[in-house]
């Protein structure tokens, strides 16, 4: 038995040093070692949520327009030159965007959920309808005929080929290309428009340019084949052609949660979250050793081997740790103490009664066991309702963190507690250290008969 039980330590043993391995940080880095993703509120970053409009939308084709969205917004977010964005569906009808460790424009958030559709428009008569209008004048929609169908002129007709250029005196130009519809429309509306303005918009709002003057050109020539937008400020015209050529949004979006951390505040989190998991766990340390003696001392050392499982398995899995989850993290580690409470009070009511280490043991853990497996179940339970409320509300990332890592950590506590400390107890059976009562308990026999 004694080599059995020598034979399970050193498995053990070898699990603990591979965790180590995993936790380890390869180079000089952070305590917790480079690997652990960090969410936003403890890297800092931009978490953002927006809602499809899907009232357009026949139902059978809702997931191909929502894939489209997501595709289209990891494109805009690309030039940004974020490493770890994560662009997720939630529900039915919205998109969550996180951009950890980046601080952005507002002109650049807004740009993400725009629908990225320019209009082009002509100056409208004195009593005609019109869409927009400017501090240059009234406008309406440029259109043009093509075998008896109106269209109207607009971004849609680009080819996916925008670049920003200089003219010969230094002026930024968005330069374009027009597909085959767009070439005709082109030239039909340029040739009507000669030495008329043609107006630009973006949504509601006229296309401003670098002095907040909205972009209206004189058409000189006619337009067939290309053209460039003049009067854009090298940001604005590089943030627009990046947009242009990611494609247009299949539906409108509409910003519903909007959550910026500093990267700065989140490690000053990390730090904080640090100094008080450690002394949390010292002082638990402490009060085990202090109350439970020999088991307790085994009790901690177990803690710590959960603590680097746990810290592996978020290396590995991977889990993006957020400050509710690193809360999940140390309440998991009270757990993991609590069911070694329970193996020891046991434990200490059997080698009253006179039973042997051995015996005291075995029936400590077995006599422990359903009421440690019941309480981790009902938390499980819990951790799947957490995990799904989390994933269905907007501001649900920390929710979902707490509860990912509350699991990991009660599922790994009840492999510490069951395997680990019974293994630890198992060596000191038959041995001179194993028939010290002292060691295992602050009460006698005799203060007990």
């Amino acid at each position: 038995m004694r080599r059995k039980n020598g034979l399970v330590f050193l498995a053990i043993l070898a699990a603990m040093i591979l965790a180590f391995t995993i936790v380890l940080p390869t180079d000089k880095g952070a305590l917790l070692g480079k690997g652990i993703l960090f969410g936003l509120d403890l890297k800092g970053g931009l978490h953002m949520v927006y809602q499809a409009d899907l009232s357009n939308v026949d139902e059978s084709n809702i997931d191909g327009v929502m894939d489209g969205v997501v595709e289209v917004i990891s494109n805009r977010i690309n030039p940004l030159g974020v490493t770890e964005a994560s662009i997720q569906r939630q529900g039915d009808d919205r998109i969550v965007v996180e951009l950890p460790g980046l601080d952005i424009t507002d002109e650049q958030k807004a740009r993400i959920g725009r629908t990225a559709l320019l209009e082009f428009g002509e100056l409208a008569a004195d009593g005609e309808d019109y869409k927009w209008e400017s501090s240059l004048g009234k406008w309406k929609p440029a259109t043009a005929t093509i075998d008896g169908v109106e269209y109207t002129l607009t971004s849609a007709y680009f080819k996916d080929s925008t670049y920003v250029n200089r003219d010969q005196y230094g002026n930024i130009l968005l330069v374009f290309e027009w597909d085959d519809i767009g070439a005709q429309l082109s030239k039909e509306i340029t040739t009507r428009l000669l030495n008329q303005q043609l107006g630009i918009f973006e949504g509601d709002e006229a296309l401003s340019g670098d002095n907040g003057i909205p972009i209206a050109p004189v058409i000189n020539n006619v337009i067939e084949t290309s053209g460039v937008i003049e009067g854009l400020s090298y940001n604005e015209a590089e943030m627009l052609s990046n947009q242009l050529n990611a494609g247009r949004l299949p539906v409108p979006l509409e910003p519903i949660y909007e959550q910026t951390v500093s990267p700065t505040l989140g490690q000053n989190f990390v730090d904080l979250a640090v100094k008080a998991g450690l002394v949390g766990i010292i002082l638990v340390m402490i009060f085990m050793i202090a109350f439970y003696r020999l088991p307790g001392l085994l009790a901690s050392i177990a803690l710590v081997f959960y603590g680097v499982i746990v810290l592996a398995l978020f290396k590995l899995v991977p889990v993006t740790l957020t400050l509710a989850g690193i809360g999940g993290f140390i309440v998991s580690a009270g757990m993991a103490v609590d069911a070694n409470i329970l193996i020891f009070a046991r434990l200490k009511e059997e080698l009253l009664t006179g039973k042997t280490l051995g015996a005291a043991v075995e029936a400590g853990f077995s006599r422990a066991w359903s009421a440690i497996w019941d309480s981790n179940v009902t938390t499980f339970i819990a951790c799947g309702i957490l995990f799904w409320v989390g994933g269905t509300i907007a501001a649900g990332a920390p929710v979902k963190g707490f509860a990912v890592t509350l699991f990991l950590g009660v599922a790994v506590s009840m492999f510490t507690a069951i395997f680990v400390t019974r293994t630890l107890l198992r060596l000191f059976v038959g041995t001179k250290t194993g028939k010290k009562l002292a060691l295992f308990t602050t009460q006698t026999r005799g203060k007990n008969e």
